[in-house]
């Protein structure tokens, strides 16, 4: 199982925040317009969009890319918000729909998308 990419987009349609966690062999452009159109194609079933937005922060979008046999993408959502909401927000240095740059932010981040991939899912209480 593998979870590509994460991409947190502001309310304005900005890309706030862009991690690549698995980069696969053949380059693929990615582009960004406002409003975000996202038109996705099947293509050997090997791509999932999920999107998550929590009623806390109005427009943040929080998009991962994972393989379609990937589960628990809905717990991994609830959990970058939580990574989100720790590390981003109650950082004094941050301001709203800004890039997010916060090692600790990056750092929990990609230890919940390594506990993602090994078990699978992302439960309550992880």
């Amino acid at each position: 199982m593998a979870i590509f990419s994460v991409y947190v987009v502001n309310k304005a349609g900005g890309l706030i925040y862009q991690y690549d966690n698995y980069v696969p062999r053949a380059e693929v452009e990615k582009t960004f317009s406002f409003p975000l159109d996202l038109v996705l194609k099947i293509h050997d079933e090997k791509v999932v969009v999920s999107f998550g937005q929590r009623d806390g922060i109005r427009g943040i979008k929080f998009i991962v890319l994972a393989d379609p046999r990937q589960s628990g993408v809905d717990g991994l959502l609830r959990k970058i918000y939580e990574i989100y909401s720790d590390f981003a927000l109650k950082n004094p240095f941050y301001s709203l729909e800004m890039p997010i740059r916060c090692e600790l932010f990056d750092q929990n981040l990609k230890s919940a998308l390594e506990i993602a991939e090994k078990a699978g899912t992302f439960g309550p209480g992880s």
